[in-house]
Formats: C-alpha cells, structure tokens, sequence
C-alpha cells in the first residue's frame, strides 16, 4: 500500500518545511519510489487566488488550473513532475466542503462538528493522491508551526492517521530551529524540546527530527536530542544553512535521511540514488564563466516570494548557460517620471529587462517606461502576463500613435482598448470567474524567436489573467512591426507577441515560470539569458 510521511513544523515559521519535503521527495524519487508531495495550509481562505502577493507570496497555478500554494512550485522544481488541485488542500476548502454537504443532508440531520466531520474530510484529502494507486510514497506538508490554533485539526488528523494505518505505513517528520546564542557561543536545544513536547499533547511522537541550524550538531548535542525528544540518534537530521536550495537534497543524503525513511516504513531499498543530472545542474549553477545583470520590473519587489518563480527560472537558465544572472529589483513605481533621462539612468547599467506580472492599475506607467526604454535602445526585453499587455500598450501608443490607447483594466473608457476583455467574460461577476486559468494549447509561428527557443510547432503554458490582446487591432499592430508568433488554436486568442527586427523582444500571455524546472530550465528564459549574455560580449 502507499506509504504516508507527514513533515510539521516546530519553533518558528519559515523554516523550510517545503524544501525539506522536495528534497527528501527528491531523494526517494532518485531511488526509484515514485513520489508526490501535497500542501495542507491552515488559512480559511478557499486557495490563494485572491491573496494579495504581500501576503502569501505568489500564487503558483497548476496545470488543471488550480491556484495553489508557492510550495508547490518547489515540489514540481525538485521532482520534475507536475502537481494538481488534489496537492494543495487549505482549510477553508475543507469548510467549504463539509458546510456544503451539511446543506445537502449528507449527514442525515447529525450534529456536525470538527471530529469527526472535519477530521473525516482532511483524512480524506491526504489519502486522495494515494488511493489513485500511482504513488509508492506521498509526503503531506502541514503549514503553519505547531501550537498554532489553526493546525489543531490537522494534527488531529494525522493523530488518527497512525493509529488506522499503522506504524509501518505513516511516518512523522518535525522540522525544528536549534537556535545559537553567540553571547554563549552554543547552540541551544530547548525550543525543539519544548516543540517536541507541545507536538506531544497532540499525541504524535515525532519518528525524526530535522534541525535547522547555523552551526554543525555535534554528536553529544544529537544525543540530547535523541534522549529528550524520544527518537533515535540516527533519526536526529542536522539541516544546516546552505548555500543554495538546491544543495539541501545532497545535504540531506549525507545525512542520510532518505535510509532513515525507508528503514522506518520498511520500503526495500530499490538502488543507490541516482542524482548525476542534479549533480551537474550544481556543478554549473556553482561555476558560471559569465555574468549578467537582469533588470526585474515588478510592483511587488519588497517580498522576493512574489516572484518566486520568476527568481528561481533565471537560475535554472543561468546554470543551461553557465552564466550568473544577477537580478536587479525595480519598484515600477519609481520608473513613472517620464524624464527619458531618468529612466534611462535607471535602466542603462542592465543586459536585459523582464516586466512582471500583476494585476491592477498601480505602477502600470512605469512598466511601460521601461519598455519604451528598451525597444528604443535595443535590450533585450521579455514580459510575461502583464508585462506582455504593457509592451503591447506601450508600441499603440509611441508607435502605432493611437493616443490614449490602454487596457481596459486600467482605463476602462479608454478609445483605443488594444488589451480587452473578451465578450463572454464581461457577464461574469464572480471574482475569479473571469480568469483563464491553467494550461492551454499555443500554435507558435516558424522562424519566430520563441519557435527556435521551444523547437516545435505547438506548445502548452499555464495562464492566470483575465484580460487579452484585442484581436481587432492584430493587423495594425503587424503592418508596424509587432508581430503575434504564438496563436490558442481553438479560441484565436494571441499568446505570444514579438518585434522581430529587435535584438530580443517577447511578450507572452502565459506564465513560462510555472514550468521551469532544475532539469527542465524553461526555453524562453533560456533563450533571453543568452540574448542578454550577447547583448554584453556580442555574438
């Protein structure tokens, strides 16, 4: 039957429980185990698709078109394998759920309550993906730290989860802070005790231990840690700060935590991990012979994780290119003085330009600045969502010289709306109703940019917007020089906009970051990195 591991959290947030779940998921894949990683995150909202950036990060879309959490994109980056709506779960779907049944007469007028209807409903969802028969092991992240008021149910949960399914069969994983106090120069190992205790009233004993720390754990301190919390020694796993996310799967390997699962579970042990493709991807990442700097024009730069994607992209391509790509964050909101100088001091230092996605009015003029900028001097330029409907803006208006031309979004009265809203979307009212979501079917052009980078005719991006290029204006917008090189075959919808006589401009509808994986780096992000390694040493 599949196996179950649960990875919680203990101490603080934001320890890692995502990259420690990949790379632990990462190792039993490398053995042969076939694996899949879910996300259960304890906030009411339904998925994170109407979360601001600022506070969940960006909102990773899957290809069933499921709005999903961050997370997930580490899972699909580690594992090279897609996700779906069954791996993100979040309370408020669970709510959702059960309150709906209740409404139909599920319950035959019974009282409902957290258990078991609650609990009954979360089993459920964590034994979906392994009830489907395609996975040996399916790991099940629990969000937010244990002791939080939010988690309760969770752990609950995973309490009858032992007891049904046995010992052999589900497995507990706590990821915990080993603080180091440098006034006493020592590491401290009472918070994952108190941690480990607080897990304890729960009723769930922990079967390894994984510590995040700044210094190594000496062999006395896992020791202490063995006694207190009640594990083995060999189950107390140092996880020390590392370079790069990237290296916490070979970390994790030195420790051995991958033989302490399948020991535990009793899995037999299928082969030695075969990691050489991640080998190789760290060896470029590590060694770059170039270096770029890229110029990310975003609305949300003060929280990294907004672009969470879009950042960890640029390393997969700058590794295929062994070249270093320095991102450079620019709030769009400082580029809106429309002094050509002060734009181009911002800007003229850079090898290349990507304007971001987003949603809403705020810093749309300087996104279009910047893209004046670039077209006008020649950087390569690649805008993704609303970067792409900001080029597009940008060229109506200082080439095309439609005044006033817009988006709709923007300028809902404007005369020229070269970015619209289709008509069948327009009598839609519920938020999120509007949107395009998921994976949808691209046609490119032959001898375009973006049909050298992919190297075939058809191609399948995920999407997650609501607005598109108006169709009515293609022809205008290629007679000047813009040319649509990405069509959806079914719907005509433009996918994909280039200037060909540029050195490298392209402006897609979708978001290429969602797919972009550590043995899979995304060929349109490849294709720019070495536009922009050209654009600084030539050809």
């Amino acid at each position: 039957m599949t196996k179950y591991i649960f990875v919680t959290g203990g101490v603080t947030s934001s320890l890692g429980k995502g990259i420690i779940s990949a790379s632990l998921a990462k190792l039993l894949q490398a053995r042969g185990f076939s694996v899949t990683i879910q996300k259960f995150d304890p906030y009411i909202n339904v998925d994170p698709g109407t979360l601001n950036p600022y506070e969940h990060g960006e909102c990773f879309v899957t290809d069933d078109g499921a709005e999903t959490d961050l997370d997930l994109g580490h899972y699909e980056r580690f594992l090279n394998a897609t996700t779906s709506q069954a791996n993100n779960v979040t309370t408020g779907r669970i709510y959702q759920t059960v309150i709906n049944k209740e409404r139909a007469g599920d319950y035959l007028g019974k009282t409902v309550q957290v258990v078991p209807h609650i609990t009954d409903e979360i089993k459920h969802r964590v034994q979906v993906l392994g009830n489907a028969n395609r996975y040996d092991i399916v790991i099940t992240e629990l969000g937010g730290t244990v002791g939080d008021i939010e988690s309760l149910p969770y752990l609950e949960s995973l309490r009858q989860l032992r007891w049904e399914l046995g010992a052999d069969n589900c497995l507990v994983i706590h990821l915990t802070l080993i603080p180091y106090l440098r006034a006493a120069q020592e590491l401290k190992t009472k918070p994952t005790q108190h941690s480990v205790k607080e897990l304890l009233t729960t009723g769930i004993q922990p079967d390894v231990l994984v510590c995040r720390t700044e210094h190594p754990l000496t062999m006395d301190i896992r020791r202490k840690l063995a006694l207190f919390c009640n594990v083995d020694v060999t189950s107390v796993i140092e996880a020390i700060d590392a370079e790069s996310i990237y290296d916490v799967p070979l970390l994790m390997l030195r420790e051995k935590l991958d033989q302490v699962v399948i020991t535990k579970l009793r899995l037999k042990d299928r082969r030695e991990p075969n990691l050489e493709a991640w080998k190789t991807f760290l060896g470029k990442l590590k060694n770059p012979t170039r270096e770029v700097r890229i110029g990310l024009v975003g609305k949300y730069n003060e929280l990294q994780d907004a672009y969470k994607s879009i950042h960890e992209s640029f390393v997969h391509a700058g590794a295929m290119n062994e070249c270093r790509v320095k991102i450079e964050p620019i709030h769009s909101e400082q580029l809106e003085d429309n002094s050509d100088a002060s734009v181009a001091r911002r800007l003229e230092d850079l090898n290349g330009i990507l304007v971001a996605p987003g949603f809403g009015e705020r810093g749309i003029a300087g996104k279009i600045n910047a893209i004046r900028y670039v077209r006008e001097q020649g950087v390569p330029f690649f805008g993704i969502c609303l970067g792409m409907q900001c080029a597009v803006v940008e060229y109506a208006r200082h080439v095309l010289k439609l005044k006033n031309a817009s988006s709709s979004e923007v300028h809902p009265r404007t005369p020229h709306p070269v970015i619209d809203m289709m008509p069948d979307q327009k009598k839609i009212t519920d938020k999120g109703g509007t949107m395009r979501l998921g994976a949808y079917a691209c046609k490119l052009s032959k001898g375009s940019r973006v049909h050298e980078a992919y190297g075939v005719d058809t191609i399948s991006e995920r999407h997650r917007h609501r607005y598109e290029f108006n169709n009515e204006y293609k022809e205008r917008f290629a007679k000047a020089g813009m040319i649509a090189t990405g069509i959806n075959p079914e719907s005509g919808l433009v996918e994909i906009v280039e200037i060909p006589e540029h050195r490298w401009f392209v402006g897609v509808q979708f978001h290429p970051e969602l797919k972009s994986t550590v043995e899979n780096p995304h060929p349109l992000f490849v294709a720019f990195v070495k536009a922009c390694m050209e654009q600084k040493y030539g050809s």
